[in-house]
């Protein structure tokens, strides 16, 4: 039986504690899809019944929100989202929620690259300005319930005083608004509904906590 740990401590379980027992390919597309056949240890030790799940192979993404510390901005881009236009089908949005989403960069994390690389090159392809830094904000898991998909946020030291024009890969069929707001204003968006992803929000919550520093090594 493992034993009971109380407050925050690594879990005691382990990648060894779970048999992965079949994969089966669901959809093979712009996205895959697997089913996975596995069972994992319980928290008395013995092992759970075998499960078989769905699990959506998004891949592994960055998001950076470029900075700009002399002026005290951010830039944000502005893109139609599929996955945001059927979510408005659901009952908890109203008539006038728009699938064009405000976002900070992000790109997928292609084989053979490494995070900050795609940041850096993400942030050209998507809105012409160039990053000087990064400073990582966090490596999290998007829902792990049903995806592998992984996101690293960075906030990105820029000078965001010659932000303009549409932006994006043609072939990819990225039509992208990148623009300038004040840190604060982006901040209240969240609450007033107009920054609506968690990327988005985790950079902006950081960013307003951690200003100081950030000022500290980018002033």
């Amino acid at each position: 039986m493992v034993p009971i740990i109380s407050g925050m401590k690594k879990p005691a379980f382990t990648r060894d504690d779970v048999e992965d027992l079949k994969m089966e390919p669901g959809y093979n597309g712009f996205f895959d899809l697997n089913i996975y056949s596995l069972r994992h240890r319980k928290f008395t030790g013995e092992w759970a019944p075998e499960i078989r799940r769905e699990v959506f192979e998004r891949g592994h993404a960055v998001a950076v929100l470029p900075y700009d510390p002399g002026r005290d901005t951010v830039l944000l881009i502005e893109q139609f989202r599929p996955g945001a236009y059927f979510a408005l089908n659901s009952p908890w949005f109203g008539e006038d929620s728009s699938p064009w989403v405000y976002e900070g960069v992000a790109g997928i994390i292609d084989p053979g690259e490494q995070p900050e690389d795609v940041a850096y090159r993400e942030a050209i392809e998507e809105t012409g300005t160039p990053l000087t830094d990064l400073m990582l904000v966090s490596h999290y898991l998007v829902s792990p319930g049903g995806t592998t998909e992984s996101v690293f946020v960075y906030i990105g030291c820029a000078d965001l005083s010659n932000v303009d024009g549409y932006h994006g890969v043609e072939h990819e069929g990225e039509d992208i608004r990148p623009f300038t707001v004040p840190l604060r204003e982006a901040y209240d968006a969240i609450e007033e509904g107009l920054v609506n992803n968690a990327m988005t929000i985790v950079a902006l919550q950081w960013l307003m906590l951690n200003k100081d520093k950030v000022l500290a090594k980018w002033s």
